[in-house]
């Protein structure tokens, strides 16, 4: 399939592993790009420059196709060190950048200069048009069925995408609700040029996190997922436990009172335990609402074969069998 999307990257199919903490290590971008899709390396989850230098160099000898690294600019006091990490990724050789946070705009001419090609994760159209307008070559639309940050507008995907693509003139992909042939066709149909899965990633069999991670994915559904950290907007979709539970009662009990030091047990440096232990109600963990359609762990090649299978098949045969001579 040929989208503006997979030209950009140079990619067989248009399908983006998203960036996710302590999820997108090497081995699953190597696997996702070795299956045709544009596998990513989450930036920040290695502590150093150094760390992602050496995970840089160690996809690099998993895969020959080309893959990306995430990067998250976030709004603290004592930043990361940004302008290491951009080093990194530029002698890393790295050709795609997904970026996410904050405007991005400070780091673009030196990711351009490197023929870097960027992509940031939107949650709206006003934001979307920001990126073009800095620019971002591409975006990731994020609706509000996403795992992680959905913004604060609420706006799902069904009108997200089609206004988006009323807006832009950059190509996008659709991102949030992402899991199957449907879903890529769908997407296609409202004006994306591909799509960005997250949730979905994380229960294949080279996701290197906890099989007790991904068998709490395949066992929820659509209606597991629940919206935290609202009151202080910064709101982060996950999935249900007795972590979010305890989370949830806080912010009912506090109201307009509630401070990030309130429930900082719950969401801070939990992400180890979690996805490298199995601890699973140790905190809070994002999670789309996609999980309701995910049903098994399969390899990542599994899942992208089956994925542009069944899209073939939907467009040349059930759409196709609609039109009317």
């Amino acid at each position: 399939m040929k989208t503006r999307i997979t030209e950009m990257f140079g990619i067989q199919h248009p399908i983006i592993q998203g960036g996710m903490h302590f999820v997108g290590f090497a081995e699953l971008a190597a696997a996702v790009s070795n299956a045709g899709g544009l596998g990513i390396i989450t930036g920040l989850t290695q502590r150093t420059p150094e760390l992602l230098a050496n995970e840089i160099r160690r996809c690099r000898e998993m895969t020959d196709k080309p893959f990306g690294v995430n990067l998250t600019f976030l709004p603290t006091v004592s930043s990361p060190d940004y302008p290491g990490y951009i080093k990194a990724i530029i002698d890393g050789g790295i050709q795609a950048v997904e970026t996410a946070g904050n405007n991005p705009q400070k780091w673009l001419p030196a990711l351009h200069e490197a023929g870097i090609k960027v992509i940031h994760k939107c949650t709206s159209v006003r934001h979307s048009l920001k990126a073009q307008s800095i620019g971002c070559d591409a975006v990731s639309v994020d609706g509000f069925e996403c795992g992680g940050h959905p913004g604060e507008d609420d706006v799902p995907n069904f009108i997200l995408l089609p206004r988006a693509a009323d807006e832009l003139k950059i190509p996008f992909v659709a991102s949030g609700g992402m899991a199957d042939g449907r879903s890529l066709v769908a997407a296609l149909a409202l004006g994306a040029e591909g799509m960005n899965m997250g949730t979905r990633f994380i229960a294949t069999k080279e996701a290197p996190v906890h099989e007790n991670v991904k068998q709490a994915i395949v066992a929820a559904s659509e209606l597991d997922t629940r919206l935290v950290m609202r009151p202080l907007r910064n709101t982060e979709r996950v999935l249900r436990n007795a972590a979010v539970d305890r989370l949830l009662e806080k912010e009912r009990a506090l109201g307009a009172n509630l401070k990030f030091e309130d429930i900082i047990g719950e969401v801070a440096g939990v992400y180890p335990k979690i996805m490298l232990e199995g601890t699973m109600d140790v905190g809070a963990w994002s999670c789309g609402m996609v999980a309701g359609l995910i049903h098994d762990v399969p390899t990542v090649k599994e899942l992208i074969d089956r994925i542009m299978a069944e899209a073939d098949d939907i467009i040349r045969k059930r759409l196709a069998g609609f039109v009317t001579a």
